[in-house]
């Protein structure tokens, strides 16, 4: 699907208005789908309303921050409608914040309400919480989702947090909701991961609206299907792409709590999958599947979205041939730009293994030096991004504002690319992944996409570790191919052989698995942790 043929988006400009168009033209569609419940459309934004009403009731006002932090589940889809009901912005917190980090979130944005999961993977969210309450002034109130017990804390019962809703009454809600401006703040996303000072971007609701409209129609993304939303809906992805996503486009979602990779080819066989969304150790395990002793049933799957610098080629032609997909995509965005570019409806192998696509329909990239001068294509440089998708800032914070957005509204990515002749956008990889070896630039996901070459590797992870003599070199982390026979000085051997001497690796370190994050990229902190403890 080529620009020109994308419908703008509807007459919406706010989520809760887009909600409630949703459920009056298509309330009967099922929206969500998981273990023990269904919503459909309807249901959604007669859940979301009650939400709503009993946030005013505790006093939450248009434009009040609300977090959540909990796991992907279907309360978590009726708080967020309910919170952007209720005019107010949602701030998600990872499931992976301990309660120090989880509290410097809550801090920076000032949170009245937190919506809290109790107990999952035997995790006591309360008492995390309970270690840093006192530093929270801003924040009012606690309520427990679902059915937990709060216990001794100073939190809600759902129960009691819902029968709340009685004092406020529905046409005071509906007032609430329809009096949302479209650039009023709908999401304050965190962008520190589980470490250092958070930082909150700021969205409103027409660039998001504007942004998931786009990509759900490259996506190709439609009534009918069943996509399971594996990334957290705490990340950009995983609310925007997932969450919002699905309701714009009457998919079913089906929310992941937590993800096991084992158990991907039954929740594709059972539930009937038809577009599914990964970085490439997914997909790579669909394959391994696919090529055991007993082949799964994957006929269901139709698209295929793949978030990565760079995708083996093998990876996707063995996808389209061996799973029958129709589109393989690749794509790339931030939490700062939202979605920036996509690969297209007849694009070629090599053009969605080697780039993310084009620039997707208003906005800009481009491709700068130093000193910030327009690179020519295919020359390296920092990639810039303009246009409707560029966050309106970080939350409290101008100056780090001031370093990201330039006076002239362009977003600094820190990524390194390129750009080819027809405007395909190659990530070569972030400045802070980049290491030094001799004085040469030095780029994890070319040296990987390069090893991915070399026969009998599967997979392959490259990081930058200290050397006294060369300043940094480099460490690859290997997955042999099922029934390879490699050795990590064969590797070192192909890679002097077939790459600049400085890209090579200087230690190749074979393991059976890479580490994978929630989102299911591979975790390089992980690995700079693991190499800090190995000799060599």
């Amino acid at each position: 699907m080529e620009e020109r043929e994308l419908r703008p988006v509807p007459d919406w400009h706010t989520i809760p208005r887009m909600l409630r168009d949703q459920a009056a033209r298509h309330g009967d569609v099922e929206v969500v789908v998981s273990d023990g419940a269904t919503l459909t459309l309807s249901e959604l934004a007669r859940k979301a309303s009650e939400v709503a009403r009993a946030l005013m009731a505790l006093g939450v006002t248009p434009g009040d921050r609300v977090s959540v932090w909990a796991p992907n589940t279907p309360d978590w889809v009726v708080a967020a409608y309910g919170i952007w009901d209720a005019g107010a912005i949602i701030a998600p917190l990872s499931t992976r914040f301990k309660g120090i980090e989880a509290g410097a979130m809550l801090q920076r944005v000032g949170a009245k309400v937190l919506l809290v999961a109790e107990g999952f993977m035997g995790t006591s969210y309360l008492d995390m919480l309970a270690e840093v309450r006192d530093t929270l002034p801003e924040l009012e109130h606690v309520v427990v989702l679902g059915d937990a017990d709060p216990g001794t804390s100073r939190a809600l019962r759902w129960d009691d947090f819902a029968a709340g809703a009685s004092s406020i009454s529905p046409e005071a809600a509906e007032e609430r909701a329809l009096s949302v401006a479209p650039d009023d703040l709908a999401e304050i996303m965190a962008t520190s991961g589980t470490t250092g000072t958070p930082k909150g971007v700021m969205l409103h609701h027409e660039q998001l609206l504007r942004g998931y409209w786009d990509w759900s129609e490259i996506v190709t993304l439609r009534e009918g299907d069943r996509y399971p939303i594996i990334a957290p809906f705490s990340h950009g992805f995983g609310i925007n792409a997932g969450l919002l996503a699905c309701v714009l486009r009457q998919a079913t979602m089906m929310p992941i709590p937590l993800f096991v990779p084992d158990k991907l080819m039954d929740l594709i066989e059972e539930r009937r999958i038809s577009v599914l969304a990964g970085a490439p150790p997914m997909f790579f395990k669909i394959l391994d599947e696919l090529d055991g002793p007993d082949p799964r049933d994957v006929s269901s799957l139709r698209v295929a979205i793949c978030g990565a610098a760079a995708v083996p080629p093998e990876l996707i032609r063995r996808l389209l041939d061996r799973a029958g997909l129709d589109r393989m995509i690749n794509a790339y965005g931030m939490m700062e730009g939202t979605v920036i570019s996509m690969t297209r409806a007849g694009d070629p192998v090599e053009v969605i293994a080697s780039s993310t696509g084009r620039a997707v329909p208003g906005v800009s990239v481009r491709v700068v030096d130093d000193d910030g001068k327009d690179l020519p294509p295919g020359e390296r440089g920092e990639i810039l991004v303009g246009g409707y998708g560029v966050m309106r800032g970080y939350w409290r914070d101008p100056e780090r504002t001031a370093e990201a957005v330039d006076e002239d509204g362009w977003l600094h990515t820190g990524d390194i690319g390129e750009l080819d002749e027809a405007g395909n956008l190659s990530i070569v990889d972030r400045k802070k992944e980049m290491f030094i070896v001799s004085g040469f630039n030095a780029y994890p996901a070319e040296i990987e996409g390069l090893l991915l070459q070399c026969p009998g590797v599967a997979q392959v992870a490259v990081i930058g570790v200290p050397d006294e003599r060369q300043g940094e070199v480099g460490r690859a982390y290997v997955v042999p191919a099922p029934g390879g026979d490699v050795t990590p000085e064969g590797i070192i051997e192909w890679a002097r052989a077939n790459m600049s001497n400085y890209k090579v690796p200087r230690r190749v370190v074979l393991v059976d698995a890479l580490p994978v994050n929630p989102n299911g990229k591979i975790d390089k902190p992980a690995l700079h942790a693991r190499a800090a403890t190995e000799q060599g």
